[in-house]
């Protein structure tokens, strides 16, 4: 699969913001290098004190779209198709003041959106630029667009998690007794981009009571014979879409029945979780079927966590799937599945599938087992 995004694509996506930004009634988007740049451009740029910016016009609003750049940054650019996008490609030199150029370029609005990630040396500067114009979020903007993903971002996040899925079942190469959490996460790392990915985006090794920790890290505790690990990966690929995947080992030998009852809870309420997927449940109610199962057998405090997130660009992205959240979810949207049961002091679990809503129910992008898997 190549990493370009097709330049008619990215022009659908940049038209249709600017549809979505008509009707929430802001006239422009500002967009700084992060994702949403890099979703309607197929370019993420890099964040620094020098000003980039998109200018995304409403639709019927009179500017044009417009990219404004440092010009030692310019050349960066040149791959990007923002002549066939319709972009004008605006430089700016040091003791220019971009801001300035920005508000010559953006048409007089009355009501501006910024990006969610928007540094905030970037926000205050445009907010000095346009005075008596009020700024709003523009997740708000791209939120309805990101969320459904098209048959290639799809395709994307399968190749992710297959990516994913071939490091978990190496596992029993790095995963032993007498070595570190941090020895063990250098190897999980390397196995990540070995496996495809540009880098390891977070390694979380879990091992005895700091897998009662939901985002442990890694550290120097030796694992020992009859721990239960919690194994969290993941990462981008080259495109730039993201695995994330969870799964809970025993090392060393069976663990005892108390690990094993409270694990084959968890392991029911991921699966009615998955199967409450469907196009018109709402996020809420893939948590309720999680957290039902879970309080029911009287573990409800140790699920201390909402029960997934979207997935894409950004690791953590919309839509949450958590309790009071009624978006109702729709075909092509993705997000995890990752119920778990924390023991504080013990031992923890977490089973994480990401999954996408299809027409008439659910598709799982990770395959490996989830069963208790003994190393």
């Amino acid at each position: 699969m190549t990493d370009a995004v097709p330049t008619e694509l990215l022009a659908d996506r940049l038209r249709r913001a600017g549809e979505h930004a008509a009707e929430q009634g802001t006239d422009v988007l500002f967009l700084t290098p992060g994702t949403d740049l890099r979703y309607l451009t197929g370019f993420d740029g890099s964040s620094h004190e020098r000003l980039t910016c998109l200018i995304v016009p409403a639709a019927g609003h009179r500017a044009p779209p417009a990219l404004v750049v440092p010009s030692l940054e310019a050349p960066g650019f040149a791959g990007v198709p923002l002549e066939a996008l319709g972009i004008d490609l605006v430089t700016w030199t040091d003791g220019e003041d971009p801001y300035l150029l920005v508000s010559d370029l953006a048409g007089g609005p009355t009501r501006m959106s910024v990006d969610d990630d928007m540094p905030a040396r970037h926000v205050l500067g445009l907010r000095h630029a346009f005075p008596d114009v009020p700024q709003y979020l523009g997740g708000t903007v791209l939120r309805e667009l990101r969320m459904r993903k098209d048959p290639a971002e799809i395709d994307r996040l399968r190749e992710a998690g297959a990516a994913i899925d071939r490091v978990h079942r190496r596992m029993g190469e790095f995963l032993r007794p007498g070595r570190t959490e941090a020895e063990v996460g250098a190897d999980i790392t390397a196995a990540i981009i070995a496996e495809g990915h540009t880098e390891a985006a977070f390694v979380i090794v879990g091992s005895g009571p700091n897998g009662a920790s939901p985002h442990h890290d890694v550290s120097d505790r030796v694992i020992e014979a009859g721990d239960v690990v919690v194994i969290d990966i993941g990462g981008p690929l080259p495109g730039g879409y993201n695995s994330d995947c969870t799964r809970t080992y025993a090392v060393g030998g069976e663990p005892g029945p108390d690990v094993k009852e409270t694990y084959a809870v968890l392991q029911e309420a991921q699966e009615r979780a998955v199967a409450a997927v469907r196009p018109g449940a709402t996020a809420a109610d893939i948590d309720a079927a999680a957290r039902e199962h879970i309080a029911a057998a009287g573990h409800g405090e140790h699920f201390i966590h909402r029960t997934g997130h979207g997935i894409g660009l950004d690791v953590h992205e919309e839509p949450y799937i958590v309790g009071g959240n009624d978006l109702v979810l729709t075909e092509g949207m993705t997000f995890s599945i990752e119920p778990g049961i924390y023991q504080a002091g013990r031992w923890g679990a977490r089973i994480e599938d990401i999954v996408v809503v299809t027409a008439d129910g659910v598709e799982r992008l990770n395959t490996t087992a989830r069963d208790l898997v003994v190393l």
